[in-house]
């Protein structure tokens, strides 16, 4: 017994800290503000402990200068469309049994594009609409988990109907911020090593 509560407790020491995500604000009107940490809580003046590691996200989709400040990246983003983020480099690998698994991250800010760019995203069905479709390299993906975090935030688990469909409840003014996981079981390459599972974790944000 004691063999086992050891090699759990160094699984748990080994993995990253799954809480955190990669979230993006922007309102259309100046940069993007990438961020890393638990979006539920306010964000610390000097950054989230973890988001030293927040090193070089990508935008798929747009470009812009990338800016580093004390608790966000500023991303120089041209126009008003949606912006988008992807990082598979925040967490090394770790191991997961007896296999190694990690995390790539994906984030997206706005609802007003119907497309999808990344191989796990939230897509509002029609432009600005509360009702959104989890795509997984381009296919919906039913029956999966979701968080809600609303601008006062509220959290509530919520999952999606047998099209890959969830409507987001209309509670207030201000910043709502959808998250879903999806762990895909393939061989894959992360951060130069062979991993036997990724973690894919996505966030949407949008203003009401």
């Amino acid at each position: 017994m004691k063999k086992l509560l050891l090699a759990a407790a160094a699984m748990l020491i080994a993995a990253p800290a799954v809480a955190h995500e990669i979230w993006v604000e922007h309102d259309g009107k100046g940069p993007a503000r990438i961020y890393l940490g638990e979006p539920n809580e306010a964000v610390p003046a000097q950054g989230d402990p973890e988001f030293p590691k927040l090193q070089k996200p990508q935008l798929v989709g747009s470009t812009g200068a990338l800016t580093r400040r004390a608790n966000h990246i500023e991303a120089a983003i041209p126009g008003t469309g949606d912006v988008r983020v992807r990082d598979d480099a925040v967490f090394a690998p770790w191991q997961a049994g007896d296999a190694k698994q990690g995390a790539i991250f994906y984030a997206r800010a706005g609802r007003s594009e119907t497309s999808h760019k990344l191989d796990l995203e939230l897509v509002p069905v029609a432009a600005n609409s509360d009702q959104f479709t989890l795509f997984f390299r381009g296919k919906p993906l039913a029956d999966a988990k979701l968080s809600i975090i609303t601008p006062d935030r509220w959290q509530k688990s919520f999952t999606t109907d047998a099209a890959g469909r969830i409507t987001v409840p209309q509670l207030g003014a201000g910043r709502y911020l959808v998250s879903a996981s999806h762990t895909e079981t393939a061989p894959a390459k992360l951060s130069g090593q062979d991993v036997a599972s990724v973690m894919h974790i996505s966030t949407l944000t949008f203003v009401r």
